[in-house]
């Protein structure tokens, strides 16, 4: 990955795709999440998440393919970053509950444990950000 730290532009560049990963990812999941705790009623949930999950998933998509691209680029220093170590452990628990909510049933689970799930979600996220940002200060 010389190409990376060779170039003015590449690692900026992949770090805004980054961003914008993010932001689809997490943006979709508040509107999504706000439906599952009530709010939005007059939208049909199901509708809302044939529409919110396409755009989580590309989301998750650009931000792990341009993830990846500088982590390969930096790999020895980021494995001994402790925040980085942190915002991948906090990756690992925001899919696994993302994948037992589906399992669950989705919008068909929005039951007590379905709000905690979502809530704890975006909880994971918001570390998730954090760790990522605090990535460049340790």
């Amino acid at each position: 990955m010389e190409w990376i730290q060779s170039s003015a532009f590449a690692y900026p560049l992949l770090e805004a795709a980054h961003i914008v990963g993010i932001g689809l990812l997490f943006g979709s999941l508040v509107v999504f999440e706000l439906r599952v705790w009530g709010r939005g009623a007059g939208i049909e949930p199901n509708a809302l998440a044939r529409l919110a999950l396409p755009v989580t998933l590309a989301g998750f998509g650009l931000a792990a393919a341009s993830g990846l691209v500088m982590f390969a680029s930096q790999a020895e220093e980021l494995i001994r970053n402790r925040a980085f170590v942190v915002k991948m452990l906090l990756l690992l628990v925001a899919g696994s509950n993302a994948i037992w909510f589906h399992q669950r049933g989705g919008l068909a689970a929005a039951d007590r444990l379905g709000k905690l799930q979502t809530a704890a979600s975006l909880g994971l996220w918001v570390g998730v950000i954090i760790c990522g940002r605090w990535i460049a200060y340790r």
